[in-house]
């Protein structure tokens, strides 16, 4: 693995954990942890459970014990390391989104194919996929249970970076993270409207904006900017450009027709960690709520009008998707499971040959939809305050 900050721990827990709870065909092994601290890197191979620390991700692909490498790292590195590692004869899961850019998605994409041809598979870890209730919700819409699809809306709302003297971290610049609350947040709902739908996005109409346009530069990081990502604000505290959105909103349409909204914002003060997804159909609606991510709640529209109604669906039962092995019904899972249930289908994959899902081009078409956002964005950037009408 290359990376072991947030998600390189939440990947770690997958991996220790997905052997011990699932009868797999293949057992993950983890060889060697990658990041450049040398001290840090050694301490979260402790820590996390990896047999090795390396300082160069490089010399990681070369590891004659590494068959699969996995990517969690910011962005912009993505596409050279997932494109190293599948020419070097390994396996890839890359962290989502899949790139920064629609022409470095289109080379990994390019690199997966010549991959595959060899055996190599090649994954894009959206986990909230790996959700038992998202999971069922897609069966349920795959089984025709909401008929004709009309409407999917999805929202993504944190709060993390409300406070205007939160600091400038690789989140916020553009170099690195490609986009802000549109590709960190944007992907994952874009991906879940299209994974519950079975249906792309064809067309978007979007707006972005970022409310908070300067913020404190980390501490040591001040050295590392170029003059014109860097300033003072006059009070002594160096300050940098933030180059990406804070929320994204925008409409878009389904290739059958139907109707999709989309917010995702880190400005929803209140709001942690809250995304929410609804799908309505000619025949049923289903809804689901991350903060009750154990539940699922179904409207059967074929009902009596007089006894329908929106009914909650506890996603704990062993024959709704992930749960044979866990434990009895009505004892939920968390936010941790998704990643465990991420790993053990990538060993399912790989012991099958069978492509995964979501496979790097599952990834290139979020990139193109997150694409289509900006470039709409881009045309309607210009704000012209409307005189209020006469009361």
């Amino acid at each position: 693995m290359v990376g072991y900050a947030f998600m390189g721990a939440a990947h770690s827990q997958g991996w220790r954990t997905a052997g011990r709870v699932f009868d797999l065909p293949v057992q993950p092994v983890m060889a060697a942890i990658c990041g450049r601290d040398p001290d840090a890197v050694r301490g979260a191979a402790d820590r996390l459970g990896w047999g090795a620390a390396e300082t160069d991700w490089r010399v990681l692909i070369a590891r004659d014990d590494v068959q699969l490498v996995d990517i969690c790292t910011p962005g912009d590195s993505h596409a050279e390391i997932a494109i190293a590692a599948l020419e070097a004869g390994k396996h890839v899961l890359c962290e989502k989104p899949l790139a920064n850019t629609v022409a470095e998605a289109e080379a990994m994409v390019a690199a997966a194919e010549r991959a595959r041809a060899r055996g190599q598979l090649a994954m894009v870890g959206f986990n909230y996929r790996r959700t038992p209730a998202i999971a069922l919700a897609r069966r349920m819409v795959a089984q025709g249970r909401l008929g004709t699809l009309r409407h999917v809306r999805v929202s993504y709302l944190q709060d993390w970076i409300v406070d205007p003297e939160f600091p400038l971290v690789w989140r916020l610049r553009k170099e690195q993270a490609g986009s802000g609350a549109l590709g960190d947040l944007g992907s994952h709902i874009v991906d879940l409207a299209q994974y519950l739908s079975g249906e792309h996005l064809v067309g978007v109409s979007a707006l972005t904006e970022t409310f908070v346009r300067e913020r404190p530069l980390p501490a040591g990081a001040v050295a590392g900017l170029s003059a014109s990502a860097g300033g003072d604000s006059g009070g002594g505290v160096p300050r940098g450009r933030v180059t990406v959105d804070d929320a994204a909103l925008f409409t878009g349409r389904l290739a059958s027709g139907a109707l999709a909204s989309f917010e995702a914002t880190r400005f929803a003060a209140g709001r942690k960690n809250a995304l929410s997804i609804e799908l309505n159909g000619d025949r049923g609606s289903l809804a689901f709520d991350l903060e009750r991510l154990n539940e699922l709640h179904f409207h059967d529209h074929t009902e009596p009008a007089s006894s329908a109604g929106f009914r909650r669906i506890l996603a704990t039962e062993p024959d709704h998707p992930y749960l044979e092995a866990w434990w009895p019904p009505g004892h939920g899972l968390g936010y941790e499971h998704t990643f465990v249930h991420q790993a053990a289908d990538a060993m399912r994959s790989i012991a099958s040959g069978a492509l995964p899902e979501p496979s790097f081009a599952d990834g290139l078409q979020v990139q193109r939809v997150l694409a289509a956002v900006e470039e709409s964005a881009e045309k309607n950037s210009v704000y012209t305050p409307v005189t209020p009408l006469p009361a």
